[in-house]
């Protein structure tokens, strides 16, 4: 018997284009004629437009075009401007902060990281501006503004890397380097500077919440589509007025795990779990250097981890030997 696979089969559905809900007075009408993509509908709404930019939309792509032409063309010109080169080295290439000797100077030499603090500044005010625009678009359409705090999670994480850290710190040279390779570069020497980063606490909270939200959304996800043909994907109505779908889903966890979510309770749960992955990842980076020194002596010091075993004995530094001053090798 022929089955429906909806893990890979999507089925689009063909409709005049639909504009949105009316909006109250005040609000620009949104722009542009909508069309359809047939390979866009495989993956989400095959429906394109119209869209809404607004005033604080239009200044944020501005503000990251910007920061973007400054990186770009920082990198270029660290190849001598060599398309290939360009092309072959960009994930090597970097946009380094000010150095240390710089400490917080508003204003280095633009090759002495002044390119890094313009980029730094445009790249923010841009994430800021589209948070904006984000929440006011929310409320325009008199929805929660669930999806703007979950920004405003990442965007926490972001400032504290790039801003709030290395002004504790004193410098900007403790911040993040734009470019792909060079950051993680970063990420591992500040591990290791800082006595490994996965004796963290907040670290562990992190990781623990970013696979935990891999894991909701993947139960989620794979539930929904098991109970799609009794019309679960339907969520809103499963919620308000639980139906067999929800039923034979809320069924089946209890007979895996004996505990099951709601089709309401567990989008709260997901919510929850990614929000908090950035949250508290970057109050431990906040504390790195600023409270804690060296994460494996906190954890030694609080029960957390063992102590190393003194597998060797000790080793004398042979300088220190009486008798042995001034001997070179």
């Amino acid at each position: 018997m022929a089955e429906y696979q909806n893990i890979f089969t999507r089925v689009q559905v063909v409709a005049p284009s639909y504009a949105g809900v009316a909006l109250e007075r005040g609000n620009k009408e949104r722009e542009g004629p909508p069309w359809h993509s047939h390979l866009l509908g495989r993956l989400g709404d095959a429906q394109i437009g119209p869209i809404y930019l607004g005033w604080f939309g239009l200044a944020s792509l501005i503000c990251g075009f910007i920061a973007l032409e400054i990186v770009g063309l920082n990198m270029l010109a660290s190849v001598n401007w060599d398309p290939v080169q360009f092309v072959r080295q960009l994930p090597w290439l970097a946009l380094e902060p000010p150095s240390p000797a710089m400490g917080l100077k508003l204003f280095p030499a633009l090759n002495e990281g002044g390119w890094w603090l313009m980029a730094g500044f445009f790249m923010t005010a841009s994430v800021l501006l589209w948070w904006v625009r984000m929440y006011r678009r929310a409320r325009a359409l008199r929805m929660g503004t669930h999806v703007a705090w979950a920004f405003a999670s990442a965007i926490w994480l972001m400032l504290v890397l790039g801003f709030i850290r290395p002004i504790l710190m004193g410098s900007w040279g403790e911040a993040v380097p734009f470019g792909i390779f060079p950051h993680l570069d970063w990420t591992a020497a500040f591990s290791i500077r800082y006595g490994n980063l996965f004796y963290n606490p907040f670290h562990m909270l992190s990781i623990a919440f970013l696979y935990g939200s891999t894991l909701l959304f993947a139960m989620h996800g794979a539930t929904i589509l098991a109970v799609s043909r009794f019309g679960g994907e339907r969520e809103i109505e499963q919620i308000v007025d639980r139906g067999t779908a929800s039923e034979r889903a809320a069924l089946f966890w209890r007979w895996c795990m004996g505990f099951n979510a709601t089709m309401e309770s567990i989008h709260r749960w997901a919510w929850w779990f990614a929000v908090l992955t950035p949250l508290v990842g970057g109050i431990g980076i906040l504390l790195t250097g600023t409270v804690v020194d060296n994460w494996y002596l906190w954890a030694v010091k609080h029960h957390v981890a063992p102590i190393y075993p003194a597998v060797f004995p000790p080793v004398a530094d042979p300088s220190t030997l009486p008798g042995l001053s001034g001997v070179r090798p």
